[in-house]
């Protein structure tokens, strides 16, 4: 099972949100570079940045951070936040992302994403984000009209090659993953899916890694690793 450290870009700064409202952000670091540094120096293999700016699309990014990060460190880079345009995609890759995680668009413009997987040489994602049961799109502020369960089956037809699946409800509590929601997800779609949202503990990744079905392959740990409550170097050696 992967363990993937997450780095949330909000302008320029490595942040945490509270249930995905931008107006709970903590400011972690200013030093994107030095923190995926730390989570390599702890033996991390992909890093999972998220894109905040991008996400609203207000027309902000943090395009220049990716890529100071991507020059820095070896990890494989999982991006996400704002990909709705091809130029999106070709900027990434350039920027040397091996994983898109698509969500907006995925709900929204679906032949875009067909035709973008003949283009993209990395892995393209599924990114969804639910709140009971919904899919939500826009940096989370809108909802996409979708069960979360209908974006993974699309993302089936699709031929993508995997799920980020984040509950809203339980991301930046520290309160425990919804292993259930997560579990269902992967089971209904067959597709490899990692778990985002609510790892407050080394107990909450032990019950992922216990109870999960096998296409839960992953668990993203953000809030807990800036908090101190995790050990990276730790929890890679027992899991991955």
């Amino acid at each position: 099972m992967d363990i993937i450290p997450a780095i949330d870009l909000l302008e320029g700064a490595c942040v945490r949100l509270y249930q995905g409202r931008f107006d709970s952000a903590r400011r972690y670091s200013e030093d994107p570079v030095a923190v995926a540094s730390s989570f390599e120096r702890a033996g991390a293999r992909w890093l999972h940045l998220v894109d905040l700016d991008a996400a609203r699309g207000l027309g902000a990014d943090n395009r220049e951070a990716i890529r100071r990060v991507r020059r820095a460190v070896s990890c494989r880079l999982e991006v996400g936040g704002g990909i709705r345009s091809e130029w999106d995609l070709l900027e990434l890759e350039r920027a040397g992302a091996e994983r898109l995680v698509l969500g907006t668009v995925l709900a929204a413009h679906p032949e875009r994403v067909a035709a973008w997987r003949a283009r993209f040489s990395g892995e393209l994602w599924a990114g969804i984000d639910a709140l009971e049961g919904r899919a939500r799109v826009a940096g989370w502020g809108e909802e996409a009209g979708l069960e979360d369960r209908e974006l993974a089956l699309r993302a089936v037809e699709l031929g993508l090659k995997g799920i980020v699946y984040t509950s809203i409800a339980r991301d930046g509590t520290l309160q425990g993953p919804d292993l259930e929601s997560s579990n269902r997800l992967a089971a209904a779609c067959g597709l490899p899916l990692i778990l985002s949202g609510g790892i407050g503990g080394a107990e909450d990744v032990e019950e992922v890694y216990r109870r999960r079905v096998p296409a839960v392959v992953g668990v993203i740990v953000g809030k807990a690793l800036y908090e101190g409550r995790v050990d990276l170097a730790e929890l890679l050696r027992r899991y991955s």
